[in-house]
């Protein structure tokens, strides 16, 4: 079958198309045809090797680590989905996801419904089930204040819907071309850049309760500023910071096939719409691996396969 993946680690000149055997199904695998896959800034890191030791990684593998499909085979110990029915999820180990039959975890594999397109439900592992387990870990309530960092981009847009959805305040701070689209969750938008702080805190005078930072370096440590009494901090950007500058942490992620059940349930209801910046065909795979890597999508990035 064919893939977009690499051979070796390195920059964008290392991906490619590359011709390798069909994957064999193992216990607790789901073996699926590839309807869509997510492309993720985390993929740049797993292919550049910089998460080594993180991330397992077979050679030759497929870029990508979030796909939508229909199952083809079951592996021993998955007993909740079968062939033929329609499904999403994480890859299972050494595995990749731009490829035109994936292997998923079976515990981190979930249905999609018709309500649910196979575009949306592979941007929901990654980016809108990190925003979800990150609103639950921040414990958010109705009338809490919740501050995003990066509103924009695939997590920061999904967490603040979510947190709308929950009865929540949300300050989104990105650039002003995506402020209509944070207006449009119900989040109040600011300005990134320089004085961000002072805006955040004109915004919200005694403090924000939570914080949610998808940017790192260096807007993080301006955090502290603008933090209430108690609040919390995570960042999946930069949790050692998070955690010297504010107390905070990283964001802890379950990959259950619960969570993301309750995930395209939000979907389904019409609380989450999955921000989309890019679907492209697999042809053009490489294009959407660029977008990503350049920082700047807003939303989610899509691969889309041709059915027979």
């Amino acid at each position: 079958m064919r893939i977009f993946g690499f051979d070796e680690y390195g920059g964008p000149e290392v991906a490619r198309e590359l011709d390798v055997p069909d994957p064999v199904v193992a216990p607790g695998q789901v073996l699926i045809r590839t309807r869509a896959a997510g492309v993720n800034p985390a993929d740049v890191k797993v292919r550049s090797g910089d998460r080594v030791g993180k991330v397992e990684v077979v050679f030759p593998m497929a870029m990508g680590r979030e796909a939508a499909g229909t199952v083809v085979e079951v592996g021993d110990d998955v007993a909740h989905v079968r062939p033929g029915d329609e499904v999403f999820g994480a890859t299972a180990g050494g595995s990749g996801a731009l490829a035109q039959l994936v292997l998923l975890d079976g515990a981190s594999t979930a249905r999609r419904t018709e309500r649910v397109s196979p575009e949306a439900a592979a941007s929901l592992p990654v980016s809108v089930g990190t925003a979800y387990d990150a609103c639950d870990q921040l414990g958010l309530r109705p009338g809490a204040t919740l501050l995003v960092l990066g509103a924009g981009g695939g997590v920061g847009s999904a967490a603040c819907q979510i947190a709308r959805a929950r009865g929540s305040r949300v300050l989104g701070v990105a650039s002003e071309a995506k402020h209509d689209l944070i207006r449009s969750w119900g989040a109040e938008a600011v300005r990134s850049g320089a004085g961000w702080a002072d805006r955040v805190r004109s915004a919200a005078p005694h403090g924000v309760d939570a914080v949610l930072d998808l940017v790192g370096e260096p807007v993080l440590r301006d955090v502290s500023g603008v933090l209430g009494e108690d609040a919390v901090v995570l960042s999946p950007a930069a949790p050692a910071t998070a955690a010297a500058v504010a107390g905070g942490a990283g964001v802890v992620r379950r990959r259950t096939t619960e969570v993301f059940s309750e995930v395209a349930r939000l979907v389904e209801d019409g609380a989450l719409t999955p921000v989309i910046a890019r679907v492209v065909p697999f042809a053009e795979a490489a294009s959407a691996v660029e977008v990503v890597e350049s920082g700047h999508a807003t939303g989610n990035v899509v691969v889309t396969y041709p059915q027979d």
